[in-house]
Parts: C-alpha cells; structure tokens; sequence
C-alpha cells in the first residue's frame, strides 16, 4: 500500500512540475521595464559653423534642448541661434547621418522667433524610423540662412534617457 501511495504522489509531483514549468514557459512578460516605447530622453545639441559639411566660417551658434518621450513619439523641441551672417530662413532636421556626413532631410521645423538672432520652439512626431535615427545618435539640425542656403550652422542631436 505504501508503494502506490509513494507512486502516486511522485507522479502528482511529476506532473504538477511539468505543468508549472509549461505555464511559466509560455507566460508572456507584458509589464517589462526594459520595455523602450515607454523612455523619455533630454536631447541636447550645440551648432556652428565648422560641424557643416563643408564647413562654414561664421560667427554664428546654436543650441537645441527637448525632450523626446518614445511611447508617444512627441519631440519637444527648441532651438536658439546667435550672431548669424542674416536672418534665419528655415531650421532642418536630417538624418540618418554621423558628425561630419550628410544626410537626407527629415523634418522642417517652424521658426518661432526669426531672426540672426532667434529661435525655433515646438512639437513633431516622429515615425518610428526617425526614432531610431534619433536615439542613435544619427540626427542633426541646420540652420539655413539666405548666405548660407545649404546651412550655416549645424549641431548633432544626442538624446540620454531621462
């Protein structure tokens, strides 16, 4: 009698363990925190002259500081510029491109303040593509002026999670 009883509990136990593991196994982890749609990032940038490709000799600068939250994929944005050879025409962000390299237009953003001095402050979506480019550091921002209609100051855009 203690046999059966001994071998019908190691085989209760045996079964029991098999389905644990099966169930565990196939659990889906929906509350992951690596999870990165739901990040927030500070994006910064410093611009001038000599990060164009080719460079540009001026006496203007920029900064950019936003955030970027990746579950809705806003991009809060501003963009302030100094001493410029004239007024600012447009304010670009391209992508995907390292220091140094160009690369294709992405995004026009809208000037807020024109000027030689002034700024570009606001919100756009990005795509998903964009985001990538983004958090991988393959984004930069020009500022275009009527001299220098290529750009004449770029910065390239960092963004470290929050």
């Amino acid at each position: 009698m203690k046999t059966i009883f001994f071998r019908r509990n190691i085989f209760a136990l045996f079964a029991t363990t098999i389905l644990s593991v099966s169930f565990i196994a196939c659990d889906k982890d929906d509350n992951n925190d690596d999870n990165m749609d739901s990040r927030s990032y500070t994006t910064s940038g410093n611009a001038s002259g000599s990060q164009q490709n080719p460079p540009v000799a001026t006496t203007g600068t920029g900064t950019l500081t936003g955030t970027y939250n990746a579950q809705t994929n806003a991009w809060q944005y501003s963009v302030n510029w100094s001493t410029l050879s004239s007024a600012a025409t447009i304010v670009e962000l391209h992508g995907p491109a390292s220091a140094g390299a160009n690369g294709n237009l992405l995004l026009a953003l809208t000037i807020t303040t024109p000027g030689i001095t002034g700024a570009a402050t606001g919100s756009v979506s990005l795509t998903e593509q964009q985001e990538d480019y983004l958090l991988a550091g393959q984004v930069y921002y020009t500022v275009i002026t009527a001299t220098n209609i290529t750009g004449e100051i770029r910065g390239q855009v960092t963004a470290t999670v929050q």
